[in-house]
């Protein structure tokens, strides 16, 4: 899991980083429904939360990419691959979506 402050044990995340979490989760149901600026907004308190949650910057990227803005959703896109350094799994994820991003700034 991508997420902790200093001090906090691995096997139990920070009362912060759940909150966090929660709003990741919040903010994933604003995307899917079509709505990038709620979800920008849950993101960001997520941030303050939590700023060591990768997934919290991705989706940002996500968010702003919903609202066709690409330097912001590469520079989200950029803070989530330093998150993800360690987890192949959203590195990967991280890597398409850059992917993307540069695609659609070719057009």
């Amino acid at each position: 899991m991508q997420t902790g402050e200093t001090g906090s044990s691995p096997d139990k995340p920070s009362p912060r980083a759940v909150a966090s979490l929660q709003l990741t989760d919040q903010g994933r149901l604003f995307l899917e429904s079509g709505k990038p600026d709620q979800a920008i907004r849950i993101y960001e308190q997520a941030l303050n939360l939590d700023p060591a949650n990768g997934q919290n910057y991705y989706y940002l990227a996500e968010a702003w990419l919903m609202k066709g803005n690409t330097a912001q959703a590469a520079e989200f896109n950029r803070l989530a691959a330093i998150y993800f350094e360690d987890d192949p799994e959203w590195m990967g994820r991280t890597m398409q979506q850059r992917d993307r991003i540069n695609q659609i700034k070719r057009r």
